[in-house]
């Protein structure tokens, strides 16, 4: 049975789903801002994040709260972390591979996470020592011991294009074993896909908390592990960690060997 807190969670985030469905049809007219270099937000982003807020307000009206564009909001040990659209990019330009991502963090650690995608109706859902579920199943990661054969997602954020030699080399490394690398464009999506087994592994740098608290839980839920690019516990997962941070995630044999390679390539080294 689901936590209380999910419940409201999940409710927020189909509120923000229906913003996102609705806007759909019409994402010629909607206002987009350039945030950074490559790094879009529009109305309907704002939008989304505000239905979020209202929800998770009706039922804890004085959570604090870290979103992707609104920023930090009030204070405590626990914070809603909240993605109201991840994958915008995607979204804008009707590239179906989208969600909600929220993660009730507590003094830095993921304990409740929901990941919703609105186009598919799945539904994402982990209580830290609960395991991980996808619309009331229980999900596992991939039992994929190593590269070979091995089925990856990675990113290419705008932000960390001065490493791009070092990532593209390593890549060229992984697809000598590996059967194939995904580019998504979702991040919170990517790690939801580990944690259920459709792919194996997930490593990216550059990303924040909004973006990976509540997948980095359910991979953690569906039995794998997420670390840094040095085999580190990754930072918090809160206001004090909103620099971007290399991430890894799958299986605990499939992470060992996926951060060696990483290292081995000297992609690991470009974080030094």
């Amino acid at each position: 049975m689901q936590k209380p807190v999910v419940n409201v969670m999940v409710k927020a985030a189909r509120a923000a789903g229906s913003v996102l469905l609705r806007h759909m049809h019409k994402l010629d007219a909607i206002n987009v801002v350039e945030k950074d270099r490559m790094d879009y937000a529009s109305e309907v982003d704002e939008q989304a994040e505000q239905a979020v807020i209202k929800e998770l307000r009706r039922a804890y009206p004085d959570a604090a709260f870290l979103g992707e564009e609104s920023g930090a909001r009030g204070r405590g040990n626990a914070v809603f972390v909240i993605d109201p659209l991840d994958g915008t990019s995607n979204y804008l330009r009707g590239f179906p591979h989208w969600c909600v991502s929220i993660a009730l963090v507590e003094n830095g650690e993921p304990q409740h996470g929901v990941i919703f995608d609105p186009l598919r109706n799945e539904l994402f859902t982990a209580s830290r020592g609960s395991g991980a579920v996808l619309n009331d199943k229980r999900i596992r990661v991939s039992e994929r011991k190593g590269i070979e054969g091995a089925m990856l997602i990675t990113g290419f954020p705008p932000r960390e294009r001065e490493r791009a030699p070092a990532q593209l080399e390593c890549v060229r490394e992984l697809l000598l074993h590996a059967e194939d690398i995904r580019r998504t464009g979702s991040a919170a999506l990517d790690l939801a896909y580990v944690a259920c087994g459709r792919a194996d592994g997930y490593f990216e740098a550059g990303v924040k908390p909004w973006d990976i608290a509540a997948g980095v839980l359910l991979v953690r839920e569906a039995g794998g592990r997420a670390i840094d690019f040095r085999g580190a516990q990754t930072g918090p997962m809160d206001a004090r960690g909103v620099h971007g941070r290399p991430l890894i995630a799958g299986n605990l044999k499939f992470t060992t060997e996926l951060q060696a390679t990483i290292a081995r390539t000297g992609y690991a080294a470009a974080f030094a």
